[in-house]
């Protein structure tokens, strides 16, 4: 069995489920009537966050999520295109941005998108380029849809912003194997050097982990660990499902 950590809002005493059918319909049925007022109070439109360290399994997770409740239902947002345009300094200079810190995202421009989808309002996402750190031309129209998925380390790190969500999930996993993904990915996604990667992650990814990811952790509903695991996907899937009105 895998373990399932769930904060409650309304209590500062962390509850600890073992993920079972039985257990899942306990869980279920402790979030209904909060979430059903939540869910009305947001004009029809369910705002789902998902955080963890950079390697956690996060956009796994998202993806999973975007998949099974489908396009026509779920609007996908990631924090990572929101990074800052550097296009006014050099190359050289580039080089010594700290890309972990929550001053190099624009977040203000997230919170008012969020605001506007949750006016039924379409938006315009900012599309980034992270070998130039450059933002395109070209941005993604993005409609108001039943549920809007935000996705990236430091979304609970802004009040502001944790605020707009109805549901925080956070992914736990271990710093070694988030530095092992992390790796693979700026190497094969981003073209970057092990050395690098390496540096980076120990000069600014570890830190700021440490200063601003973990303990943004707090403020998640929901905590799954060790990254993609089914039993705490399928729940949140199931959760999800019931707000669009799908069946299993």
């Amino acid at each position: 069995m895998l373990g399932l950590f769930i904060f409650t809002s309304t209590s500062l005493i962390m509850r600890t489920f073992i993920i079972s059918k039985e257990s899942l319909k306990t869980v279920d049925s402790s979030w209904n009537n909060e979430s059903k007022k939540k869910f009305n109070n947001s004009k029809n439109i369910y705002v789902v966050g998902i955080a963890g360290g950079s390697g956690s399994g996060k956009t796994t997770i998202a993806k999973a999520i975007y998949d099974k409740i489908g396009e026509n239902n779920i609007t996908y947002i990631t924090h990572d295109n929101y990074y800052r345009d550097l296009s006014h300094l050099s190359v050289e200079e580039r080089d010594f941005i700290n890309f972990d810190h929550p001053s190099s995202l624009e977040t203000t421009l997230l919170v008012q998108h969020l605001r506007s989808l949750l006016n039924n309002q379409s938006v315009e996402i900012p599309q980034y380029d992270f070998n130039s750190h450059t933002r395109f031309l070209s941005s993604i129209n993005c409609q108001p849809r039943p549920i809007v998925l935000v996705e990236g380390i430091l979304i609970f790190e802004c009040e502001e912003l944790s605020k707009l969500m109805d549901l925080k999930v956070y992914v736990d996993t271990a710093a070694d194997e988030r530095l092992f993904r992390r790796i693979q990915r700026d190497s094969l996604e981003r073209g970057r050097d092990f050395l690098g990667v390496a540096k980076q992650y120990f000069t600014t990814v570890r830190p700021m982990h440490k200063q601003f990811v973990e303990p943004s952790k707090g403020k998640a509903d929901i905590i799954i660990p060790n990254g993609l695991n089914d039993a705490a996907l399928d729940l949140v899937i199931t959760k999800l499902m019931k707000i669009v009105g799908m069946k299993d």
